[in-house]
C-alpha cells in the first residue's frame, strides 16, 4: 500500500446492516454472487459477521474473499465457520525481503503460513499474482511449480494503470503464457470455468493445479464483464475504468425505499460502459474513453 493513504471516517463507511440491505436489494434482481474484497477486508472489525449474514440471504450462492494474505491464518476458523466458499489470496513473490519492498511490511512468512493453512482445510483456493517487470517476473516458474505441485490456481493478472499502477511497467499475458509453454511444452488450455470471472486457465501433464491469465489490457474482456463493485463508502461501480456510478450510500441515508434502490441501480447499470479505455502503455486514450474516467488510486475504489 502506499504511504499516503487517505482514510475515510467511520461515519462515512457503510455500515454492516446496510451493506447487507444492498445485497438483499440486488439479489432480488439476480446477482447470485458476492466478493468480499478491498483494500484489505479482514481489517474490518468481524468482517466475518458480515459474511456470514449475506451467505443468509436468499438468492446469493457464493460469497468469496480476495486478501493479502497477513490476517489469514489467525481468523481462517471463522471464515470457514461463516462459511466462505473459496479464497483468493494476493501473493506477488515468495521472498521476504522483495515482499517487504514491494508491499511495506515483513509479513511474507505469515502470508505463507495462512495459505498452507488455507490449503490443508481444503477450501477453494487461488493464488493472484501481478507479474511487474524489473520485480518479480524472475520468480515466474515458482509460481509455475506452486501450481504443478499443490491444486491450486495460480493466477497471473496485467497491472491495471489506475493511481500508482502507472509507476509499473506489467508484463502482457501473452508473455506469461510464453514462458510457461516453453517451460511445459505439453501444456494446454483448459475447456472448463473455473470460476467466476475473465481467468483463462491452463494446465500440463502432472500438474495437480492450475495457471490462470487475466489480461485485462492487452487481452481486454469487457465483452464479458458481468460484475458491479460497491466501495466502502456506498458508491456502486459500473467499471474499473469509469467514474460512472452510482451513490448509494446517499439513498440509504435519504430514506429511499427498496424499490427505489433497485431501480435506480437497474437504470445505472444499464448505462455499464461496453469497454475500458486504456491503452498497451496505460494511457487514457483522450476524445475516445468516457470524459469521466476515474482519477481516484486503485486503494480508494478498492482494488
Amino acid at each position: 500500500m502506499p504511504e499516503d493513504i487517505s482514510f475515510v471516517g467511520h461515519d462515512k463507511i457503510l455500515r454492516y446492516e446496510e451493506i447487507t440491505r444492498i445485497v438483499q436489494i440486488l439479489a432480488q434482481r439476480g446477482i447470485t454472487k458476492v466478493k468480499i474484497t478491498g483494500g484489505e477486508p479482514l481489517v474490518r472489525h468481524e468482517c466475518t459477521d458480515l459474511i456470514r449474514e449475506i451467505k443468509e440471504i436468499p438468492g446469493i450462492e457464493m460469497v468469496t474473499l480476495t486478501t493479502n494474505g497477513i490476517l489469514l491464518q489467525s481468523m481462517l476458523p471463522k471464515l470457514l465457520e461463516a462459511g466462505v466458499d473459496a479464497v483468493n489470496v494476493s501473493l506477488d513473490t515468495f521472498q521476504r525481503a522483495r515482499y517487504e519492498h514491494l508491499t511495506g511490511k515483513d509479513a511474507c512468512e505469515m502470508v505463507l503460513a495462512g495459505i498452507q493453512d488455507a490449503y490443508k482445510s481444503g477450501i477453494p483456493l487461488k493464488l493472484n499474482c501481478v507479474p511487474i517487470e524489473g520485480e518479480n517476473t524472475d520468480e515466474l516458474s515458482e509460481f509455475f511449480s506452486w501450481a504443478k505441485r499443490k491444486q491450486i490456481a495460480v493466477r497471473f493478472i496485467e497491472m491495471m494503470p489506475i493511481g500508482y499502477g502507472k509507476t509499473y511497467k506489467s508484463v502482457p499475458s501473452d508473455e506469461i503464457l510464453r514462458q510457461f509453454f516453453e517451460a511445459y511444452p505439453d501444456a494446454y488450455r483448459l475447456e472448463k470455468s473455473l470460476g467466476n470471472g475473465p481467468a483463462v486457465y491452463y494446465s500440463a501433464p502432472g500438474f495437480a493445479g492450475e495457471i490462470g491469465v487475466i489480461g485485462a489490457i492487452h487481452e481486454k474482456f469487457c465483452n464479458t464483464c458481468n460484475r458491479i463493485r460497491l466501495t466502502s463508502e456506498g458508491f456502486l461501480k459500473l467499471c474499473l475504468y469509469s467514474g460512472e456510478g452510482l451513490d448509494l450510500r446517499a439513498m440509504l441515508r435519504g430514506g429511499c425505499s427498496d424499490e427505489e434502490i433497485a431501480e435506480a441501480v437497474t437504470k445505472v447499470i444499464e448505462r455499464k460502459p461496453k469497454e475500458h479505455h486504456f491503452t498497451e502503455d496505460g494511457l487514457h486514450l483522450p476524445g475516445i474513453g468516457p470524459a469521466d474516467a476515474d482519477t481516484r488510486k486503485m486503494s480508494q475504489i478498492g482494488g
